[in-house]
């Protein structure tokens, strides 16, 4: 039964390179962030991070330079495989509408998991808040997540490019557009059904 009292906000990290990857490499999730936006409120609840190891890759200097994770720190991090199961367990992914910043998130864990024979942490419905914020905003095209925080007057909070930080900042966009785009659809006189 799906559960409507939360959204998981969910933004990746994943070994990254100037230009191609090395020979036998392949850019794999070494970091998952996430944070839940409570549905009643619309306030960012907590935020985590999940240190994922790499298996078929190395975290490169660009990598470092762009995420701030370092290979020690990701070599301390769990299998792909524990954290799918943490996903499911400690944040209900598979019973929850979960979101990321355009589609990048959602088809790298499909790939992940398929190569590696691991159970999909999330259900089937997701959302893309990259192109619900460009088609809320009337933009001409869609942007970045700092971009929307700035055009939204938003602080971007934490470090870029980290998945933690970024999940709470995406938390933030989602929760926006929510409380702008919200239509009261409940008749007067009837009263509202917390959740």
């Amino acid at each position: 039964m799906p559960k409507f009292d939360r959204i998981i906000v969910v933004d990746i990290e994943c070994t990254c390179w100037r230009k191609q990857p090395p020979p036998g490499q392949e850019s794999e999730i070494i970091e998952i962030g996430v944070a839940t936006l409570d549905l009643a409120s619309l306030q960012p609840l907590q935020k985590e991070s999940i240190l994922v190891k790499p298996e078929r890759s190395t975290v490169s200097p660009f990598c470092t330079e762009l995420t701030t994770l370092t290979p020690a720190q990701v070599k301390g991090g769990i299998s792909l495989q524990s954290a799918c199961t943490q996903l499911r367990k400690e944040f209900q992914t598979s019973d929850r509408i979960w979101a990321s910043y355009g589609d990048y998130d959602r088809n790298q864990f499909q790939k992940q998991c398929r190569a590696r024979e691991i159970k999909y942490p999330f259900g089937p419905r997701h959302i893309n808040i990259k192109t619900l914020f460009a088609l809320l905003s009337g933009l001409p095209k869609e942007v970045g997540m700092a971009r929307a925080l700035e055009l939204l007057e938003l602080p971007l909070i934490g470090t870029h490019h980290r998945g933690d930080d970024d999940a709470w900042n995406i938390a933030h966009i989602l929760a926006r557009i929510l409380q702008t785009r919200a239509i009261d659809i409940v008749p007067q006189g009837t009263e509202r059904v917390s959740m």
